[in-house]
Protein backbone atom coordinates (compact mmCIF):
# COMPACT_ATOMS: atom_id res chain seq x y z
CA UNK A 1 0.00 0.00 0.00
CA UNK A 2 1.69 3.35 -1.13
CA UNK A 3 1.37 5.89 1.97
CA UNK A 4 1.86 9.75 1.99
CA UNK A 5 5.10 10.32 3.66
CA UNK A 6 6.12 13.99 6.30
CA UNK A 7 9.38 14.01 7.67
CA UNK A 8 10.10 16.05 10.60
CA UNK A 9 12.97 16.29 13.42
CA UNK A 10 10.76 14.76 16.47
CA UNK A 11 7.13 13.64 16.17
CA UNK A 12 5.39 13.03 19.48
CA UNK A 13 2.11 10.98 20.20
CA UNK A 14 -0.18 12.19 22.37
CA UNK A 15 -1.11 15.89 23.18
CA UNK A 16 -1.24 15.59 27.08
CA UNK A 17 1.05 17.67 29.32
CA UNK A 18 3.66 15.32 28.56
CA UNK A 19 3.80 15.81 24.88
CA UNK A 20 2.85 18.89 24.84
CA UNK A 21 5.77 20.02 27.40
CA UNK A 22 7.92 18.18 25.35
CA UNK A 23 7.19 19.98 21.92
CA UNK A 24 7.24 23.84 23.85
CA UNK A 25 11.10 22.55 25.39
CA UNK A 26 12.25 21.82 22.16
CA UNK A 27 11.09 24.56 20.35
CA UNK A 28 12.74 26.62 23.45
CA UNK A 29 15.53 25.41 22.67
CA UNK A 30 15.93 25.15 18.94
CA UNK A 31 18.40 28.45 18.96
CA UNK A 32 21.01 26.24 20.91
CA UNK A 33 21.28 24.27 17.04
CA UNK A 34 21.29 27.87 14.96
CA UNK A 35 17.91 26.25 13.18
CA UNK A 36 14.41 25.67 12.86
CA UNK A 37 13.19 22.38 14.36
CA UNK A 38 10.36 20.84 13.07
CA UNK A 39 8.20 19.22 15.69
CA UNK A 40 4.57 17.76 15.05
CA UNK A 41 2.66 16.06 17.58
CA UNK A 42 -0.41 13.85 16.46
CA UNK A 43 -3.38 13.61 18.94
CA UNK A 44 -6.29 10.97 18.28
CA UNK A 45 -8.96 13.23 20.38
CA UNK A 46 -10.83 15.29 18.15
CA UNK A 47 -9.34 18.51 19.86
CA UNK A 48 -6.55 18.87 22.21
CA UNK A 49 -8.18 18.09 25.40
CA UNK A 50 -11.06 15.98 24.14
CA UNK A 51 -9.39 12.90 25.38
CA UNK A 52 -8.15 14.35 29.03
CA UNK A 53 -9.27 13.76 31.78
CA UNK A 54 -7.83 14.57 35.71
CA UNK A 55 -9.12 14.72 39.13
CA UNK A 56 -6.98 17.35 39.26
CA UNK A 57 -5.00 18.75 41.69
CA UNK A 58 -2.34 20.36 39.87
CA UNK A 59 1.01 21.33 41.17
CA UNK A 60 2.94 23.84 38.88
CA UNK A 61 6.67 23.44 39.38
CA UNK A 62 7.18 22.13 36.06
CA UNK A 63 5.32 24.95 34.97
CA UNK A 64 7.13 27.05 36.94
CA UNK A 65 10.37 26.15 34.47
CA UNK A 66 8.50 26.03 31.41
CA UNK A 67 6.66 28.68 31.45
CA UNK A 68 7.87 31.29 34.14
CA UNK A 69 5.20 34.17 33.02
CA UNK A 70 2.46 31.51 33.35
CA UNK A 71 0.30 34.05 35.77
CA UNK A 72 0.71 36.31 33.40
CA UNK A 73 0.21 34.73 29.94
CA UNK A 74 -3.43 33.76 30.86
CA UNK A 75 -2.60 29.60 32.26
CA UNK A 76 -6.11 28.64 33.50
CA UNK A 77 -4.69 27.83 36.68
CA UNK A 78 -7.55 29.99 38.66
CA UNK A 79 -8.54 27.92 42.33
CA UNK A 80 -5.71 27.86 44.52
CA UNK A 81 -5.91 25.23 47.14
CA UNK A 82 -7.33 26.52 50.57
CA UNK A 83 -7.58 23.73 52.62
CA UNK A 84 -7.34 19.84 52.53
CA UNK A 85 -9.97 18.02 54.49
CA UNK A 86 -9.56 14.18 54.64
CA UNK A 87 -11.95 11.56 55.92
CA UNK A 88 -11.92 7.76 56.70
CA UNK A 89 -15.35 6.63 55.49
CA UNK A 90 -16.41 3.72 58.10
CA UNK A 91 -19.84 2.93 56.57
CA UNK A 92 -22.46 4.78 54.30
CA UNK A 93 -23.33 6.99 57.25
CA UNK A 94 -20.88 7.10 59.63
CA UNK A 95 -16.79 8.93 59.28
CA UNK A 96 -13.65 9.86 60.80
CA UNK A 97 -12.29 13.01 59.96
CA UNK A 98 -8.58 13.14 59.81
CA UNK A 99 -6.69 15.59 62.01
CA UNK A 100 -3.90 17.40 59.78
CA UNK A 101 -0.84 15.89 61.90
CA UNK A 102 -1.84 12.32 61.04
CA UNK A 103 -1.93 13.19 57.38
CA UNK A 104 1.51 12.14 54.92
CA UNK A 105 3.00 15.10 54.15
CA UNK A 106 2.66 13.96 50.49
CA UNK A 107 -1.18 14.67 50.55
CA UNK A 108 -0.56 18.52 51.89
CA UNK A 109 -1.52 20.74 48.77
CA UNK A 110 -0.29 24.23 49.56
CA UNK A 111 0.73 26.10 46.76
CA UNK A 112 -1.15 23.37 44.49
CA UNK A 113 -4.39 24.26 42.37
CA UNK A 114 -7.34 23.02 41.38
CA UNK A 115 -7.57 22.99 37.44
CA UNK A 116 -9.16 21.07 34.31
CA UNK A 117 -6.11 19.40 33.13
CA UNK A 118 -7.96 19.75 29.36
CA UNK A 119 -7.96 23.25 29.71
CA UNK A 120 -4.63 23.34 30.68
CA UNK A 121 -3.91 21.50 27.68
CA UNK A 122 -5.67 23.60 25.66
CA UNK A 123 -3.33 26.43 26.51
CA UNK A 124 -0.26 24.81 26.30
CA UNK A 125 -1.03 23.55 22.91
CA UNK A 126 -1.47 27.29 21.96
CA UNK A 127 1.94 27.95 23.79
CA UNK A 128 3.68 25.09 21.52
CA UNK A 129 1.80 26.26 18.23
CA UNK A 130 2.97 30.04 18.83
CA UNK A 131 6.68 28.57 19.07
CA UNK A 132 5.94 26.50 16.16
CA UNK A 133 4.80 23.26 16.79
CA UNK A 134 2.45 21.77 14.52
CA UNK A 135 -0.61 20.49 16.54
CA UNK A 136 -2.99 17.57 14.11
CA UNK A 137 -5.84 15.72 16.53
CA UNK A 138 -8.07 14.16 15.01
CA UNK A 139 -5.13 11.87 13.80
CA UNK A 140 -4.23 8.32 16.12
CA UNK A 141 -1.00 7.02 15.42
CA UNK A 142 -1.63 3.72 14.52
CA UNK A 143 1.77 1.86 14.73
CA UNK A 144 5.16 2.41 15.11
CA UNK A 145 7.46 2.60 11.93
CA UNK A 146 10.12 0.29 13.18
CA UNK A 147 12.94 -1.15 10.38
CA UNK A 148 14.93 -4.48 9.94
CA UNK A 149 17.45 -3.22 12.23
CA UNK A 150 15.43 -2.24 14.99
CA UNK A 151 14.97 1.31 14.78
CA UNK A 152 12.07 3.17 15.45
CA UNK A 153 11.40 5.78 12.33
CA UNK A 154 8.56 7.30 12.94
CA UNK A 155 4.38 6.42 13.02
CA UNK A 156 1.70 5.16 10.69
CA UNK A 157 -1.96 7.17 11.61
CA UNK A 158 -4.71 5.35 11.25
CA UNK A 159 -6.77 4.76 7.76
CA UNK A 160 -10.02 6.44 7.51
CA UNK A 161 -13.15 5.27 5.86
CA UNK A 162 -12.58 1.65 6.46
CA UNK A 163 -15.84 -0.37 7.26
CA UNK A 164 -16.72 -3.32 9.86
CA UNK A 165 -15.50 -5.81 8.06
CA UNK A 166 -12.05 -4.18 7.15
CA UNK A 167 -13.06 -3.19 3.93
CA UNK A 168 -12.34 0.17 2.05
CA UNK A 169 -15.59 2.41 2.08
CA UNK A 170 -16.41 3.52 -1.57
CA UNK A 171 -15.73 7.28 -1.97
CA UNK A 172 -14.23 7.43 1.98
CA UNK A 173 -11.21 5.64 2.49
CA UNK A 174 -7.99 7.46 3.28
CA UNK A 175 -5.01 5.52 3.84
CA UNK A 176 -2.89 6.77 6.81
CA UNK A 177 -0.10 8.69 6.89
CA UNK A 178 3.89 7.61 7.47
CA UNK A 179 5.16 10.20 10.01
CA UNK A 180 8.85 9.67 9.53
CA UNK A 181 11.10 11.44 12.21
CA UNK A 182 15.04 11.34 13.53
CA UNK A 183 13.19 11.13 17.19
CA UNK A 184 9.66 9.69 17.98
CA UNK A 185 8.11 10.71 21.34
CA UNK A 186 5.84 8.19 22.81
CA UNK A 187 3.18 10.30 25.49
CA UNK A 188 0.20 8.47 25.00
CA UNK A 189 -0.97 8.09 28.51
CA UNK A 190 -1.57 5.45 30.60
CA UNK A 191 -1.56 2.26 28.82
CA UNK A 192 -0.56 3.75 25.49
CA UNK A 193 -1.46 1.19 23.08
CA UNK A 194 1.71 1.74 20.86
CA UNK A 195 3.95 2.39 24.47
CA UNK A 196 2.72 -1.24 25.26
CA UNK A 197 3.89 -2.81 21.87
CA UNK A 198 7.43 -1.08 22.26
CA UNK A 199 7.99 -2.22 26.32
CA UNK A 200 7.05 -5.90 24.48
CA UNK A 201 9.08 -5.16 21.38
CA UNK A 202 12.28 -3.90 23.41
CA UNK A 203 11.70 -5.63 26.87
CA UNK A 204 11.45 -2.26 28.40
CA UNK A 205 10.27 -4.24 31.60
CA UNK A 206 12.56 -6.78 32.13
CA UNK A 207 14.13 -4.99 35.11
CA UNK A 208 10.64 -3.25 36.64
CA UNK A 209 8.23 -4.82 38.93
CA UNK A 210 4.94 -5.07 37.33
CA UNK A 211 3.01 -2.15 36.65
CA UNK A 212 -0.21 -1.43 38.56
CA UNK A 213 -3.13 0.98 37.89
CA UNK A 214 -6.60 2.15 39.50
CA UNK A 215 -9.78 3.15 37.71
CA UNK A 216 -10.27 6.98 38.35
CA UNK A 217 -14.34 8.30 37.40
CA UNK A 218 -14.95 11.49 37.57
CA UNK A 219 -18.11 14.33 37.30
CA UNK A 220 -18.64 17.72 36.98
CA UNK A 221 -21.55 18.97 39.47
CA UNK A 222 -22.95 22.55 39.66
CA UNK A 223 -24.15 22.89 43.08
CA UNK A 224 -25.64 26.06 44.95
CA UNK A 225 -23.78 28.67 45.43
CA UNK A 226 -23.86 28.35 49.12
CA UNK A 227 -22.44 25.24 49.52
CA UNK A 228 -19.27 25.91 47.29
CA UNK A 229 -16.11 26.71 48.48
CA UNK A 230 -13.29 27.34 46.29
CA UNK A 231 -10.07 25.80 47.10
CA UNK A 232 -11.86 23.64 49.43
CA UNK A 233 -9.87 19.82 48.83
CA UNK A 234 -11.87 16.53 50.13
CA UNK A 235 -10.34 12.95 50.09
CA UNK A 236 -11.72 10.04 51.51
CA UNK A 237 -10.37 6.59 52.22
CA UNK A 238 -12.43 3.90 53.35
CA UNK A 239 -16.38 2.70 52.12
CA UNK A 240 -17.21 2.13 49.77
CA UNK A 241 -14.24 -0.33 49.35
CA UNK A 242 -11.78 -2.12 51.95
CA UNK A 243 -8.41 -3.91 52.07
CA UNK A 244 -9.28 -6.28 49.27
CA UNK A 245 -10.42 -3.94 47.01
CA UNK A 246 -8.64 -0.68 47.81
CA UNK A 247 -8.91 2.88 46.45
CA UNK A 248 -9.99 6.49 47.68
CA UNK A 249 -12.19 9.30 46.75
CA UNK A 250 -11.76 13.00 46.05
CA UNK A 251 -14.17 15.76 45.89
CA UNK A 252 -12.95 19.29 44.76
CA UNK A 253 -14.36 23.00 44.64
CA UNK A 254 -13.83 24.76 41.58
CA UNK A 255 -14.64 28.19 40.27
CA UNK A 256 -18.12 29.13 39.13
CA UNK A 257 -20.34 27.13 41.84
CA UNK A 258 -18.89 23.29 40.41
CA UNK A 259 -17.20 20.94 41.96
CA UNK A 260 -15.54 17.56 40.54
CA UNK A 261 -15.98 14.24 42.26
CA UNK A 262 -14.23 11.14 41.69
CA UNK A 263 -13.25 7.58 43.30
CA UNK A 264 -9.96 5.71 42.43
CA UNK A 265 -10.50 2.48 42.78
CA UNK A 266 -7.57 0.14 42.52
CA UNK A 267 -7.05 -2.14 39.35
CA UNK A 268 -5.73 -4.96 42.49
CA UNK A 269 -9.43 -5.96 43.68
CA UNK A 270 -9.98 -9.12 43.74
CA UNK A 271 -13.52 -9.36 43.81
CA UNK A 272 -15.01 -10.16 39.82
CA UNK A 273 -18.57 -9.03 41.07
CA UNK A 274 -17.27 -5.34 41.95
CA UNK A 275 -18.21 -3.00 39.86
CA UNK A 276 -16.46 0.45 40.03
CA UNK A 277 -19.17 2.47 38.30
CA UNK A 278 -21.58 1.38 41.07
CA UNK A 279 -18.89 1.91 43.65
CA UNK A 280 -18.87 5.30 42.64
CA UNK A 281 -22.62 5.74 42.53
CA UNK A 282 -23.21 4.96 45.97
CA UNK A 283 -20.21 6.74 47.57
CA UNK A 284 -21.80 9.65 46.41
CA UNK A 285 -24.73 9.11 48.91
CA UNK A 286 -22.47 9.05 51.91
CA UNK A 287 -22.97 12.35 54.29
CA UNK A 288 -19.96 13.33 53.76
CA UNK A 289 -20.07 14.02 50.10
CA UNK A 290 -24.19 14.56 49.49
CA UNK A 291 -24.09 17.54 51.72
CA UNK A 292 -22.43 19.41 48.93
CA UNK A 293 -24.03 17.53 45.64
CA UNK A 294 -27.77 17.70 46.79
CA UNK A 295 -29.91 20.29 44.68
CA UNK A 296 -26.98 20.26 42.35
CA UNK A 297 -26.72 19.13 38.78
CA UNK A 298 -24.36 16.77 37.00
CA UNK A 299 -23.19 18.17 33.74
CA UNK A 300 -20.15 16.17 32.88
CA UNK A 301 -18.48 12.43 32.99
CA UNK A 302 -15.68 10.19 32.28
CA UNK A 303 -12.99 7.21 33.29
CA UNK A 304 -9.27 6.78 32.92
CA UNK A 305 -7.18 4.38 33.72
CA UNK A 306 -4.11 5.65 36.11
CA UNK A 307 -0.24 4.14 36.30
CA UNK A 308 0.60 3.91 39.64
CA UNK A 309 3.58 1.71 39.74
CA UNK A 310 5.76 4.88 40.27
CA UNK A 311 9.24 4.33 40.85
CA UNK A 312 9.72 1.01 40.52
CA UNK A 313 7.55 0.07 37.83
CA UNK A 314 9.33 1.91 35.71
CA UNK A 315 10.60 0.45 32.36
CA UNK A 316 13.59 1.72 30.20
CA UNK A 317 12.66 4.80 28.82
CA UNK A 318 15.05 5.16 25.87
CA UNK A 319 15.34 2.72 22.54
CA UNK A 320 16.97 3.30 19.55
CA UNK A 321 15.08 6.49 17.62
CA UNK A 322 12.57 6.95 20.43
CA UNK A 323 11.52 7.65 23.72
CA UNK A 324 8.57 7.22 26.45
CA UNK A 325 7.50 9.79 28.75
CA UNK A 326 5.03 10.71 31.23
CA UNK A 327 2.06 8.25 32.03
CA UNK A 328 3.11 6.47 29.12
CA UNK A 329 6.36 5.06 30.88
CA UNK A 330 3.96 5.55 34.39
CA UNK A 331 5.50 8.49 36.01
CA UNK A 332 2.90 9.39 37.97
CA UNK A 333 3.15 10.15 42.20
CA UNK A 334 0.82 7.76 43.49
CA UNK A 335 1.92 9.49 46.93
CA UNK A 336 0.13 12.54 45.76
CA UNK A 337 -1.84 11.57 43.41
CA UNK A 338 -0.19 13.50 41.20
CA UNK A 339 1.13 12.86 37.73
CA UNK A 340 0.75 16.22 35.23
CA UNK A 341 3.75 18.09 36.81
CA UNK A 342 5.77 14.44 36.82
CA UNK A 343 4.74 14.45 33.30
CA UNK A 344 5.55 17.31 32.13
CA UNK A 345 9.16 17.04 33.62
CA UNK A 346 9.46 13.64 32.00
CA UNK A 347 8.84 15.69 28.55
CA UNK A 348 11.14 18.17 29.71
CA UNK A 349 14.15 15.93 30.22
CA UNK A 350 13.55 13.81 27.12
CA UNK A 351 13.12 17.52 25.50
CA UNK A 352 17.07 18.64 26.43
CA UNK A 353 18.39 15.10 26.03
CA UNK A 354 16.56 15.01 21.81
CA UNK A 355 18.27 19.19 21.55
CA UNK A 356 21.75 17.47 22.95
CA UNK A 357 22.28 14.62 20.89
CA UNK A 358 21.34 17.19 17.71
CA UNK A 359 23.86 19.84 18.72
CA UNK A 360 26.39 16.80 19.51
CA UNK A 361 25.17 15.62 15.93
CA UNK A 362 24.86 12.10 17.33
CA UNK A 363 23.81 9.72 14.74
CA UNK A 364 20.25 9.82 14.07
CA UNK A 365 18.06 7.43 15.59
CA UNK A 366 20.48 6.69 18.20
CA UNK A 367 19.23 5.04 21.88
CA UNK A 368 19.44 8.13 23.87
CA UNK A 369 20.70 6.33 26.93
CA UNK A 370 21.73 9.92 28.09
CA UNK A 371 17.47 10.43 29.09
CA UNK A 372 18.32 7.91 31.62
CA UNK A 373 21.23 9.53 32.91
CA UNK A 374 19.31 13.00 32.80
CA UNK A 375 16.23 11.57 34.64
CA UNK A 376 18.29 9.94 37.81
CA UNK A 377 19.53 13.56 38.10
CA UNK A 378 16.40 15.19 38.07
CA UNK A 379 13.99 16.16 40.96
CA UNK A 380 11.69 13.77 39.27
CA UNK A 381 13.95 10.58 40.37
CA UNK A 382 14.28 12.39 43.22
CA UNK A 383 10.40 12.93 43.88
CA UNK A 384 9.61 9.15 42.85
CA UNK A 385 12.28 7.94 45.08
CA UNK A 386 10.76 8.79 48.04
CA UNK A 387 7.48 7.78 46.99
CA UNK A 388 8.59 4.62 46.02
CA UNK A 389 7.47 2.31 49.09
CA UNK A 390 3.67 3.58 49.19
CA UNK A 391 1.46 1.93 46.84
CA UNK A 392 3.20 -1.24 47.84
CA UNK A 393 2.84 -0.61 51.36
CA UNK A 394 -1.13 -0.63 50.93
CA UNK A 395 -1.38 -3.43 48.53
CA UNK A 396 1.32 -5.66 51.12
CA UNK A 397 -0.23 -4.09 54.70
CA UNK A 398 -3.96 -3.06 53.91
CA UNK A 399 -5.40 0.61 54.02
CA UNK A 400 -4.69 1.17 58.17
CA UNK A 401 -1.50 -0.44 58.28
CA UNK A 402 -0.24 0.70 55.08
CA UNK A 403 -0.89 4.09 55.59
CA UNK A 404 0.59 4.48 59.08
CA UNK A 405 3.60 2.64 57.66
CA UNK A 406 3.41 5.19 54.76
CA UNK A 407 2.68 8.22 57.69
CA UNK A 408 5.84 7.40 59.16
CA UNK A 409 7.90 6.74 55.88
CA UNK A 410 7.16 9.99 54.48
CA UNK A 411 6.95 12.32 57.82
CA UNK A 412 9.41 10.98 60.02
CA UNK A 413 12.02 10.03 57.53
CA UNK A 414 11.18 11.81 54.07
CA UNK A 415 10.93 8.29 52.16
CA UNK A 416 14.08 7.48 52.55
CA UNK A 417 13.81 4.57 54.69
CA UNK A 418 16.76 1.80 53.89
CA UNK A 419 14.44 -0.52 52.12
CA UNK A 420 12.67 -0.94 49.02
CA UNK A 421 9.05 -3.02 48.91
CA UNK A 422 8.31 -4.62 45.82
CA UNK A 423 4.64 -5.38 44.44
CA UNK A 424 5.10 -7.93 41.59
CA UNK A 425 1.64 -9.91 41.04
CA UNK A 426 -0.31 -7.70 38.17
CA UNK A 427 -3.44 -6.31 38.39
CA UNK A 428 -4.90 -8.44 36.01
CA UNK A 429 -3.75 -11.54 38.30
CA UNK A 430 -5.62 -10.91 41.32
CA UNK A 431 -9.43 -11.59 40.73
CA UNK A 432 -10.50 -14.68 42.85
CA UNK A 433 -12.96 -17.43 41.50
CA UNK A 434 -16.62 -15.60 41.12
CA UNK A 435 -17.91 -18.60 43.50
CA UNK A 436 -15.48 -17.85 46.25
CA UNK A 437 -16.53 -14.10 46.23
CA UNK A 438 -19.49 -12.27 48.27
CA UNK A 439 -21.59 -11.34 45.04
CA UNK A 440 -22.77 -7.31 45.57
CA UNK A 441 -25.98 -6.05 45.04
CA UNK A 442 -26.03 -2.28 43.97
CA UNK A 443 -29.12 -0.18 44.60
CA UNK A 444 -30.85 1.27 42.14
CA UNK A 445 -29.84 4.96 40.95
CA UNK A 446 -32.16 7.38 42.05
CA UNK A 447 -31.68 9.94 39.56
CA UNK A 448 -30.97 12.80 41.97
CA UNK A 449 -27.38 11.54 43.22
CA UNK A 450 -26.73 8.18 41.63
CA UNK A 451 -27.32 7.57 37.73
CA UNK A 452 -26.82 4.66 35.37
CA UNK A 453 -23.77 3.92 32.80
CA UNK A 454 -26.65 5.07 29.53
CA UNK A 455 -27.13 8.98 30.89
CA UNK A 456 -23.04 8.90 31.86
CA UNK A 457 -21.73 8.00 28.64
CA UNK A 458 -24.52 10.40 26.70
CA UNK A 459 -22.80 13.42 29.65
CA UNK A 460 -18.96 12.17 27.88
CA UNK A 461 -20.15 12.87 24.68
CA UNK A 462 -18.68 9.90 23.25
CA UNK A 463 -19.09 9.36 19.27
CA UNK A 464 -17.57 6.83 17.05
CA UNK A 465 -18.49 6.19 13.25
CA UNK A 466 -20.23 3.16 13.83
CA UNK A 467 -19.20 0.93 10.77
CA UNK A 468 -15.73 1.04 11.73
CA UNK A 469 -13.76 -2.00 12.48
CA UNK A 470 -14.36 -2.61 16.35
CA UNK A 471 -11.24 -1.39 18.07
CA UNK A 472 -11.74 -3.48 21.01
CA UNK A 473 -9.85 -6.90 19.76
CA UNK A 474 -9.92 -10.55 21.43
CA UNK A 475 -6.80 -12.49 20.80
CA UNK A 476 -9.35 -15.09 20.90
CA UNK A 477 -12.89 -14.75 20.29
CA UNK A 478 -13.64 -18.49 21.22
CA UNK A 479 -12.87 -18.06 24.61
CA UNK A 480 -14.43 -15.91 27.60
CA UNK A 481 -12.91 -13.04 28.52
CA UNK A 482 -12.89 -13.99 31.96
CA UNK A 483 -10.83 -16.76 31.43
CA UNK A 484 -11.92 -19.59 33.81
CA UNK A 485 -14.82 -17.84 35.14
CA UNK A 486 -18.39 -18.70 34.23
CA UNK A 487 -20.39 -16.49 31.71
CA UNK A 488 -22.53 -14.95 34.73
CA UNK A 489 -19.71 -13.46 36.73
CA UNK A 490 -18.15 -11.80 33.10
CA UNK A 491 -16.20 -9.28 34.81
CA UNK A 492 -15.77 -7.03 31.81
CA UNK A 493 -19.54 -6.14 32.33
CA UNK A 494 -18.71 -4.35 35.68
CA UNK A 495 -15.25 -2.84 35.43
CA UNK A 496 -16.53 -0.94 32.16
CA UNK A 497 -17.67 1.83 33.53
CA UNK A 498 -19.07 2.48 29.70
CA UNK A 499 -21.58 -0.41 29.34
CA UNK A 500 -19.14 -1.30 26.42
CA UNK A 501 -19.00 -5.20 27.73
CA UNK A 502 -22.35 -6.85 28.28
CA UNK A 503 -23.71 -10.55 28.34
CA UNK A 504 -26.73 -11.14 26.19
CA UNK A 505 -29.01 -13.86 27.48
CA UNK A 506 -31.54 -15.48 25.54
CA UNK A 507 -33.95 -18.36 26.55
CA UNK A 508 -33.05 -20.28 23.19
CA UNK A 509 -29.53 -19.54 22.78
CA UNK A 510 -26.48 -20.03 25.30
CA UNK A 511 -25.47 -16.69 26.67
CA UNK A 512 -23.12 -14.57 24.17
CA UNK A 513 -20.64 -11.68 24.77
CA UNK A 514 -21.32 -8.46 23.06
CA UNK A 515 -19.30 -5.47 22.34
CA UNK A 516 -20.70 -2.52 22.10
CA UNK A 517 -17.67 -0.49 20.79
CA UNK A 518 -19.45 2.96 20.29
CA UNK A 519 -19.75 3.37 23.92
CA UNK A 520 -15.79 3.00 24.77
CA UNK A 521 -14.70 6.27 26.58
CA UNK A 522 -11.04 5.04 26.22
CA UNK A 523 -10.49 4.33 29.82
CA UNK A 524 -8.15 1.33 28.78
CA UNK A 525 -8.91 -0.78 32.19
CA UNK A 526 -10.43 -3.60 30.20
CA UNK A 527 -6.64 -3.66 28.35
CA UNK A 528 -5.24 -3.81 31.97
CA UNK A 529 -8.28 -5.68 34.17
CA UNK A 530 -9.18 -8.87 31.70
CA UNK A 531 -8.34 -11.58 33.42
CA UNK A 532 -7.36 -14.05 30.89
CA UNK A 533 -5.15 -10.60 29.22
CA UNK A 534 -7.76 -11.52 25.51
CA UNK A 535 -8.12 -7.77 25.82
CA UNK A 536 -6.26 -5.37 23.53
CA UNK A 537 -7.51 -1.97 23.09
CA UNK A 538 -6.29 -0.74 19.63
CA UNK A 539 -6.95 3.15 18.33
CA UNK A 540 -10.69 3.61 16.93
CA UNK A 541 -10.55 5.74 13.63
CA UNK A 542 -9.08 9.62 14.56
CA UNK A 543 -11.32 11.83 16.33
CA UNK A 544 -13.36 8.78 17.74
CA UNK A 545 -14.09 8.75 21.63
CA UNK A 546 -14.68 10.71 24.01
CA UNK A 547 -15.19 14.85 23.97
CA UNK A 548 -14.54 16.18 27.37
CA UNK A 549 -14.95 19.86 27.58
CA UNK A 550 -13.58 20.76 31.24
CA UNK A 551 -12.53 16.97 32.37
Amino acid sequence: MHREQMEFDVVIVGAGPAGLATACRLKQMEHQLGRELSVCVVEKGSEVGAHILSGAIFEPRALNELFPDWKDTGAPLHTPVKRDDIYVLRDETRSLKLPHALIPKTMHNDGNYIISLGNLCRWLAQKAEELGVEIYPGFSAHEAIIDDEGIVRGIVTGDLGIDRNGEPKPGQYTPGMELRATYTVFAEGCRGHLGKQLQQRFDLARNADAQHYGIGIKEIWDIDSSLHEPGLVVHTAGWPLDDSNPGGSFLYHLEGNQVVVGLIVDLSYTNPHLSPFHEFQRYKHHPVIAKYLKGGRRVSYGARAISKGGLNSLPKMHFPGGLLVGCDAGTLNFSKIKGSHTAMKSGMIAAECIIEAFALEIPPQADLQSYNEAFRASWLYDELYESRNFGAAIHKFGMYLGNAFNFIEQNWFGGKLPFTLHDTKPDHAQLRHADDSPRIDYPKPDGVLSFDKPSSVFLSNTNHEENQPIHLKLADPSIPVGMNLPAYAEPAQRYCPAGVYEIIESEIEPPRFQINAQNCVHCKTCDIKDPAQNITWTPPEGSGGPNYANM
